[in-house]
């Protein structure tokens, strides 16, 4: 069963995918059909939900889970919304591979299934995801692009959707726009509601406490559109801690990303004047 806020993303993310779709020429639903399939998945939802039971429970670290990966989504997909509104194209665009439908669908498929390697721990988990990813890739893009005319666009989103689950740790070279927004908009999910499960559960000293205590200064994350550069993301916290998550995390994750030169990063405590990092 869903949670408030699960149903409470979910609602967001499908009328972020309509917008989005509405901005095109083509109006190519296949985004939205791909949304609501993994929505609606029963075994994504399980892998998800315990992903978040192993990262909390037994690992000690913050939220890994449904909401987590949903989270990302909504934040990759608002940085490729603010670049497709700059006429900045995607990768599968630039290269002529796909259209920029595919990058949203491959987008949505590793940003639900990034952390699925969570379900059997912390080490090299992007490339457990990967593997316990394959399947349900190809049974999601079966279902919206059935048939053999659609064998080399099934291809191309899988391959995009691959680099960006195997890539959002920032630990190996990537180099598509759209695997550099995962990666960013990973780090950007920080806030100090991610924080509040393992911080209740757990009062005695750990190896991701840094993280928690960090985490949980973290009051916003604001993805806009920028003003030097197409995208600025702005973090508010409520104390010092919080420069930890944005120097060791978020910052590290944005200078391995293809997308870095799109970016203005600005973070502080309110009330102080913020920091520019990019």
């Amino acid at each position: 069963m869903k949670s408030p806020k699960e149903i409470s993303v979910n609602e967001k993310l499908i009328t972020l995918t309509k917008e989005i779709i509405e901005l095109t020429e083509d109006k190519d639903l296949l985004p939205l059909k791909i949304m609501k399939l993994l929505i609606d998945d029963d075994e994504v939802q399980a892998i998800q939900d315990y992903a978040n039971s192993v990262s909390i429970v037994r690992l000690g670290y913050n939220d890994h889970g449904p909401v987590h990966m949903r989270t990302v989504c909504r934040n990759a997909l608002k940085m490729l919304k603010i670049l497709y509104q700059s006429g900045i194209k995607t990768s599968l665009e630039n290269e002529q591979c796909g259209s920029f439908a595919d990058s949203v669908s491959a987008i949505i498929i590793a940003s639900f299934m990034h952390d699925f390697g969570m379900t059997i721990g912390r080490q090299d988990h992007e490339l457990y995801s990967g593997i316990l990813a394959a399947d349900l890739i190809n049974r999601i893009l079966k279902t919206t692009l059935p048939g053999p005319e659609n064998l080399h666009r099934r291809v191309v989103i899988r391959s995009m959707a691959f680099e960006g689950i195997l890539g959002h740790m920032g630990t190996r070279k990537i180099y598509s726009l759209e695997a550099g927004l995962i990666l960013i908009a990973d780090g950007c999910d920080m806030t100090k509601g991610r924080a509040r499960i393992p911080m209740e559960l757990n009062k005695t000293p750990s190896v991701g406490d840094i993280h928690k205590y960090s985490a949980n200064s973290i009051e916003k994350v604001k993805i806009l559109a920028g003003q030097e550069k197409p995208i600025k993301i702005e973090v508010n916290m409520s104390a010092d801690v919080g420069f930890f998550q944005i120097e060791e995390v978020l910052f590290q994750k944005i200078n391995s990303s293809p997308a870095k030169n799109l970016i203005e990063l600005y973070a502080g405590v309110i009330g102080s004047e913020m920091k520019r990092y990019l």
